[in-house]
């Protein structure tokens, strides 16, 4: 929902038809300037979004069906809202043991609970558990690779119903961003082919999430 980071989209969303093919979604390097300015300009939430648009353009990389992509003129987005960019405070859990993520079909994703993230946001403290998927991380590239898939109190209404996934990497402290505007769909939001993990009830924000990507109509 993996090695080109200018290629695929999602984290571990497997084509049931092939039953592999891992591929994820661009993202960007974390570095020590982007957590002193929570990389929160404008601009780089709008480069997001081209990129996004531009590999759901790509019949190399779309999930969307030929009938849909034949008419594709972007996504559709929240307006950039840099209140939506929070700096978390992370923690390891090295003693975590790999667990099968459900998927919403018969397959199941191997995952590990990474760390713990804690954010204040709205004037509220959160915590979301973060994932790294036992198979890809011994690919070449992807060895830093963190997944967090969240739901929110737009789910269903302004958002894809099954919750929304962030791209992050492993920070080299105890601090890492969280771009909320950076949320995207898993590919089962656009094509039934498509394998994608479920959002562990743990990480359900009691919360509207008015950023990211919208729900697909």
């Amino acid at each position: 929902m993996y090695n080109d980071l200018q290629k695929g989209l999602i984290l571990i969303l497997i084509l049931v038809i092939a039953g592999c093919g891992d591929g994820k979604k661009y993202h960007d390097e974390q570095s020590t300037e982007m957590l002193e300015s929570l990389d929160t300009d404008v601009a780089s939430i709008i480069e997001f979004q081209k990129k996004l648009n531009k590999e759901f353009s790509d019949p190399e990389t779309s999930p969307l069906p030929d009938r849909y992509r034949k008419d594709f003129k972007g996504l559709d987005f929240f307006e950039p809202d840099t209140s939506y960019a929070v700096k978390a405070t992370f923690l390891r859990t090295p003693d975590a043991m790999p667990f099968l993520m459900p998927t919403n079909t018969e397959r199941m994703s191997m995952e590990v609970i990474f760390g713990i993230v804690t954010f204040q946001l709205k004037g509220n403290t959160y915590e979301l558990e973060v994932y790294q998927n036992e198979e890809l991380k011994s690919q070449e590239g992807l060895e830093d690779y963190l997944f967090l898939p969240f739901t929110d109190a737009t789910n269903g209404e302004e958002t894809y119903g099954g919750g929304r996934y962030i791209d992050l990497k492993i920070p080299e402290g105890d601090l890492m961003v969280i771009d909320f505007n950076k949320a995207y769909n898993p590919y089962c939001a656009y094509n039934k082919k498509y394998s994608c993990p479920l959002v562990p009830k743990q990480n359900s924000l009691d919360i509207e999430i008015f950023a990211g990507v919208k729900a697909f109509k």
